[in-house]
C-alpha cells in the first residue's frame, strides 16, 4: 500500500479500456492526480479478473470494448461489489447509453476525447470521496 508524505493511504485505480493510448493517457492523468495506477485491462473479462485481485478504490471503465463490453462488466462489478466506484470513459456520447450506465450503477461519466482538467478534477472528487470513506466515525 502507498502513502505520501504525509502519511495517507494513495488511493488505487483500474483503468478498462482496449485503446493502449487512452489507458496511457487516464492512467498519466491520475498519477498527476497523485493515485496510484494498480492494474490497467484491455476488455472487461480482463478487468473483472484485476478487479478482484487489486479491489481498487476507482474503476474508469470504457463501453465499447471486445470480449466483454463496458455495460456488462459494470453489471457484474456492481454485482460482486456493490460499493465498488466506477466511471464510464466513452466517445459513446448517447443518452439512451448514459441513463442504462447509470442506472446500473455508475457514479460518474466522462466523454471522450476528455479534457485534462475534467479528469483532474474527477480524480481529486473521488480521493476525496475514499478519504472520507476511510476517516473514523465521530
Amino acid at each position: 500500500m502507498e502513502e505520501t508524505a504525509e502519511g495517507r493511504r494513495v488511493p488505487g485505480l483500474l483503468v478498462i479500456d482496449d485503446a493502449m493510448i487512452m489507458r496511457m493517457r487516464i492512467a498519466a492523468i491520475a498519477r498527476e492526480a497523485g493515485w496510484s495506477v494498480v492494474a490497467e485491462a484491455a476488455n472487461g473479462l480482463e478487468g473483472l479478473a484485476l478487479y478482484r485481485q487489486h479491489r481498487p478504490d476507482l474503476v474508469t471503465l470504457d463501453i465499447v470494448m471486445p470480449e466483454m463490453d463496458g455495460v456488462e462488466t459494470l453489471r457484474e462489478l456492481r454485482t460482486e461489489d456493490p460499493s465498488a466506484r466506477i466511471v464510464m470513459v466513452s466517445a459513446v456520447d448517447q443518452r439512451a447509453k448514459l441513463r442504462e450506465c447509470f442506472a446500473a450503477g455508475a457514479a460518474d461519466f466522462v466523454v471522450k476525447p476528455f479534457d485534462k482538467e475534467r479528469l483532474l478534477a474527477l480524480f481529486q472528487k473521488y480521493a476525496d470521496v475514499v478519504r472520507a470513506s476511510e476517516s473514523p466515525s465521530q
